[in-house]
C-alpha cells in the first residue's frame, strides 16, 4: 500500500553579530519578515534561520536533498540570497512529488527580539509563500532562558516539524 503521510523535520541555527558596519551580522529576517535588531545572522545567505527549517523539514519529508546540497554556501550565487529561493523550489520539489502539506509546527528560539507581536505576520507570508491556509501553520517564540550561545544573543536557532499528505 503506498504511503499516504510523510514527515519532515527542520532545523538550523546562525551565529548572530552586530550588523554591518560594526560586525559581520546581516539584517535580521526570519520567514521571510525583517525585524530591526541590532544583531544579525552570519550567513552566507540572508540567514533567515526560519526559512532555512522549513526548507529542510519538506526536503527531508520528500526524501530530496537537503539545502546545503541544493544551495552550497560555497557557491556565489548564494552570497547574500533571499531564503525565499529556497523554500519556493522545496515548495516546487513537494508537488511535483505529488505531496501538499497537512500541517506545519515551527519553533524560533531566541532571546531577542521578540517575535509575539508579529508572529501572525510571519506565519502569512510564509502561507502565501506555500500557498497553504494560515491556519495550517504555527509559529512559536522561545527563548533559551540566558542558557548557552541561544541563551546569551549571540545565535538563534528554528526547529519545524511537517506533515505532508497525498496531493488530491
Amino acid at each position: 500500500m503506498a504511503c499516504t503521510h510523510r514527515i519532515g523535520h527542520g532545523y538550523d541555527l546562525h551565529r548572530l553579530e552586530p550588523c554591518a558596519p560594526n560586525g559581520n551580522g546581516r539584517p535580521f529576517v526570519l520567514g521571510g519578515i525583517r525585524f530591526e535588531h541590532d544583531r544579525g545572522p552570519v550567513a552566507h545567505s540572508d540567514g533567515d534561520v526560519l526559512m532555512h527549517a522549513v526548507t529542510d523539514a519538506i526536503l527531508g519529508a520528500i526524501g530530496a536533498p537537503d539545502i546545503g546540497q541544493l544551495f552550497p554556501d560555497t557557491a556565489p550565487e548564494n552570497d547574500g540570497r533571499d531564503s525565499r529561493v529556497f523554500l519556493e523550489e522545496a515548495a516546487r520539489r513537494m508537488r511535483a512529488a505529488g505531496w501538499e502539506i497537512g500541517n506545519m509546527d515551527m519553533t524560533v528560539i531566541c532571546e531577542r527580539p521578540k517575535l509575539g507581536a508579529r508572529k501572525q505576520e510571519v506565519v502569512q507570508n510564509l502561507a502565501h509563500i506555500l500557498g497553504v491556509p494560515a491556519e495550517d501553520l504555527n509559529l512559536k517564540g522561545k527563548t533559551h532562558e540566558r542558557v548557552d550561545a541561544v541563551g546569551e544573543g549571540r545565535a538563534v536557532e528554528a526547529h519545524v516539524s511537517v506533515l505532508l499528505t497525498r496531493a488530491k
